[in-house]
């Protein structure tokens, strides 16, 4: 890790510095690159071979009163910009994050929490088209994180207008779309209760609320998404289960019939195994499907064009700063398209610095 001191913090945080004097900040540079192998079965392959490079920045600080805050940006493939945030760390009072809408607030954060040798089920190769929940996670916003009592940590987030993002200092954006203001609560209780069986057990939930624009051309109804489930880590072994629903929002219109679905209910499980300190393995499933129509019309289409079932086998071996990761997808209904169904193999080499 490549490591740069002395940068003062107002290059980082200029509107803090005026606040309290600083202390001189640090800023560090880590990384990694990824290469990757991938074959999908009923698409043309052509080039298999894959690349991803990332960089990631992080300057931090601290007041004169204790309060600590970083600012993290993320580069990801051919050096592009993909995220930033700025933390402050109040101590004993929480944690305020102001982010760009690239980092995961509030519920999204909760999108699929199992356990996983490498990635996601949906996430290696091919995704299937699962519907996650997102809350205000892909729009620029403030989170409130608790301090943690009693083992519980709770999440306030909030954005003014759903679906902005990377808005810059003295500068406004409007997303131009059927959204308004969007709310996300979030808890994660761990009730241990001072034994030792149950300290790797993690409950959790979310709730995000998406307002409508009074002039909405698409939606009658405001935006609702909500998800829970259970994690339990007990020695080598990690287990979990999640349920999430998706309403959208489209629903019938004055005098307009929309033939859709408005709602999209899932579940998850995954199971992990760490063999040693370098070797894991894991099987997980994530399900999606369509619920809900927004008419009196009869729902039409075939039972498989509403679900999606995606399961994936994966291992990852780590070696110093190598990891070698190999995932197997099977889909099916891909993209809610009946008997559509799909595999893919990912082999992935990863070296971080």
């Amino acid at each position: 890790m490549n490591k740069l001191t002395k940068v003062g913090c107002s290059a980082l945080c200029g509107s803090l510095a005026a606040v309290s004097a600083a202390n001189a900040g640090t800023l560090s540079v880590t990384g990694g690159a990824d290469l990757t192998f991938t074959s999908i079965s009923k698409d043309v392959t052509g080039q298999p071979v894959g690349m991803g490079s990332n960089i990631n920045f992080k300057g931090s600080g601290e007041l004169d009163n204790g309060w600590t805050f970083d600012l993290t940006i993320a580069n990801a493939n051919a050096n592009a910009f993909s995220a930033a945030h700025i933390v402050l760390d109040m101590q004993g009072l929480g944690k305020i994050k102001f982010d760009q809408g690239n980092s995961g607030s509030g519920i999204q954060a909760m999108d699929d929490k199992m356990p996983t040798a490498w990635e996601e089920a949906w996430g290696a190769g091919v995704s299937g088209g699962v519907k996650l929940v997102t809350g205000i996670g892909t729009s620029a916003n403030v989170m409130y994180t608790t301090p943690t009592m009693a083992g519980t940590t709770m999440t306030i987030s909030y954005a003014h207008e759903v679906g902005a993002t990377d808005v810059n200092d003295k500068g406004t954006k409007s997303a131009d779309n059927d959204a308004g203001r969007g709310y996300d609560v979030t808890i994660n209780v761990n009730p241990s209760l001072g034994t030792e069986i149950l300290s790797g057990l993690n409950l959790f939930a979310g709730a995000s609320t998406i307002e409508s624009r009074e002039n909405s051309a698409a939606t009658d109804q405001d935006q609702y998404q909500g998800v829970g489930g259970i994690t339990y880590d007990i020695g080598p072994l990690s287990l979990g289960t999640q349920w999430s629903a998706v309403y959208t929002g489209v629903d019938d219109k004055v005098g307009t019939i929309v033939a859709a679905y408005h709602t999209y209910k899932n579940t998850a499980f995954g199971i992990a195994f760490n063999v040693n300190d370098d070797l894991s393995i894991s099987y997980g499933e994530h399900k999606s499907r369509k619920a809900g129509y927004n008419n009196s019309a009869a729902q039409t289409g075939a039972p498989g064009s509403r679900q999606v079932d995606v399961s994936s086998w994966q291992a990852a071996y780590t070696m110093g700063g190598a990891s070698f990761r190999i995932a197997d997808v099977k889909v099916d209904n891909n993209l809610f398209s009946a008997d559509d169904d799909r595999t893919a193999t990912v082999v992935s080499l990863g070296l971080a610095f």
